[in-house]
């Protein structure tokens, strides 16, 4: 019986990272080598932050595929660092279970999504190391410091973090609860990322943050923790399988409240496709996870939608703003088009980029912006007169 955790492989496999890492790092070279660290850093950042992006769709086509598993045990493939050294294995878990998780095709699915975590990890902590270089020799002498080397070390942090997640996502079968926090997590570093392109595109341009009002600034963060919350919904609808439990739209196996069983369906702590008790889990507990998640996308679309009629008022956001809502019209799209047209892989792949997407914007906006108060101007006092005249 293979072992779930191996680390004989780990040495190759942070080599392989290493090795994809330094295609981004030289182009960032070179196409910066003549600028200022700053520059330099910004650039590093933005790229970091497009191929964390594409990690997260990869993360989404191993996770729609079925490729979870496709190498039972961590880091490695069957204690190899690549599928080619597990090959009999592999061959030998697909003549016991011929539509099982392990494949050759799945195995390299699930070791190019690793190969392609750990190189995006390599690029955040030469970002937390270069950050700090850049803030220890500059920081004092410069009249404008760069960023806070904390949030590069906070997101070196998180991005480990991840790679447990991601770990225990094989490990524990994928347990829903584990894939679910894995998905929120890697959109949670895609937001660092986003904050610190952010404050980098500011200090290169020399602007301040966008002023807004104190209500503007409410419903920023009213709409991306809703977003944040309809997301991890989408998620548990994904990682429950429970995206077919409604096959027509608007309705939802043609009735406005289909039968539902909710305790059962969310409940968090529980193996894939069981009960707390070992059992099956019951269609309707699949269908209320489907319909909570749809009846909550109304909601927040709608309310994004809103956010982003406001932020267009505002002349320094509205490249955000339409963003903004070109993604609420894609999410829209892909999401009826995951249930009319039985949950096809470009749609639900798009429709998880999509999330993303919307964390990104929403935080560029949040970050791009600052709450200014409404303070009324002091007059200065009239000078007195005598009323009697000298």
């Amino acid at each position: 019986m293979q072992e779930l955790y191996d680390l004989s492989p780990l040495a190759s496999m942070m080599l392989v990272g290493v090795v994809l890492a330094l295609g981004p790092l030289a182009w960032v070279w070179r196409q910066h080598r003549r600028s200022t660290p700053l520059r330099g850093l910004q650039a590093l950042t933005l790229l970091t932050l497009f191929l964390t992006f594409d990690l997260v769709l990869f993360g989404a086509f191993t996770r729609l595929t079925d490729s979870g598993l496709g190498c039972p045990d961590w880091p490695g493939c069957y204690g190899n660092a690549s599928p080619f050294g597990a090959n009999a294995d592999i061959v030998a878990a697909q003549s016991a279970m011929p539509f099982g998780p392990v494949t050759h095709g799945k195995a390299w699915v699930e070791m190019i999504h690793r190969y392609l975590a750990t190189s995006v990890g390599v690029l955040i902590l030469v970002l937390a190391v270069a950050s700090w270089i850049t803030w220890l020799r500059r920081g004092r002498k410069a009249q404008q410091k760069p960023i806070n080397p904390w949030w590069p070390t906070l997101t070196l942090f998180w991005v480990c973090l991840q790679g447990a997640f991601g770990a225990l996502t094989v490990t524990m079968k994928l347990f829903p609860a584990i894939v679910t926090l894995h998905l929120l997590g890697g959109l949670v570093l895609l937001a660092l990322l986003c904050v610190q392109s952010v404050q980098y595109s500011q200090l290169e341009r020399g602007v301040s943050p966008a002023a807004i009002t104190p209500g503007l600034r409410w419903l920023q963060w009213l709409s991306l923790a809703l977003l944040l919350v309809q997301i991890a919904l989408g998620g548990w609808v994904s990682t429950n399988y429970a995206v077919l439990a409604c096959s027509d739209f608007p309705r939802c196996q043609n009735s406005w409240w289909p039968a539902m069983d909710f305790l059962q369906g969310f409940t968090p702590w529980r193996e894939l496709g069981l009960t707390t008790v070992g059992e099956h889990i019951s269609f309707a507990a699949l269908t209320a996870i489907h319909y909570v998640h749809r009846l909550m996308a109304f909601l927040v679309l709608s309310l994004l939608g809103v956010l982003a009629w406001r932020l267009n008022r505002v002349r320094a956001l509205r490249l955000p703003s339409r963003w903004l809502a070109a993604l609420i019209g894609l999410q829209l799209v892909t999401g009826i088009s995951n249930v009319v047209l039985g949950w096809p892989l470009v749609a639900a792949v798009l429709h998880t980029g999509g999330a993303g997407a919307l964390v990104v914007v929403m935080t560029w906006t949040v970050a791009a912006s600052r709450t200014h108060s409404l303070q009324p101007v002091p007059v200065a006092p009239e000078p007195s007169v005598s009323r009697h005249p000298a």
